[in-house]
């Protein structure tokens, strides 16, 4: 990002200071760790789920899924692909009541 910057201000198209700026707004949002914009469960096509998105589903922190996973003692078991833990679709929504509505 900023070598095609420090280009842009070779041929006089950008000044210093917006490159400071556009490097700033990069970095920062690059950054950001915060909860992710998660699909309502009816209209999600995965099998599975990424940890931090099945908590936000269960109202629970990533950690406590974790936790599950870590003693085996939660009410849904995790897969485990690549050393990652992806929960299942229809676990979470047996677990919720929401069921199958076709």
């Amino acid at each position: 990002m900023v070598t095609q910057a420090n280009q842009l201000i070779y041929k006089g198209c950008l000044d210093a200071q917006k490159i400071e700026l556009i490097a700033k707004t990069h970095s920062s949002q690059s950054r950001i760790k915060g909860p992710h914009p998660a699909l309502p469960l009816d209209l999600d096509v995965r099998a599975c789920l990424p940890t931090s998105e099945a908590a936000h589903h269960l109202n629970r922190s990533p950690q406590t899924l974790r936790l599950w996973a870590c003693h085996d003692t939660g009410p849904i078991r995790p897969i485990r692909i690549n050393g990652r833990l992806m929960w299942p679709v229809a676990d979470i929504k047996r677990l919720l009541g929401i069921g199958d509505r076709t």
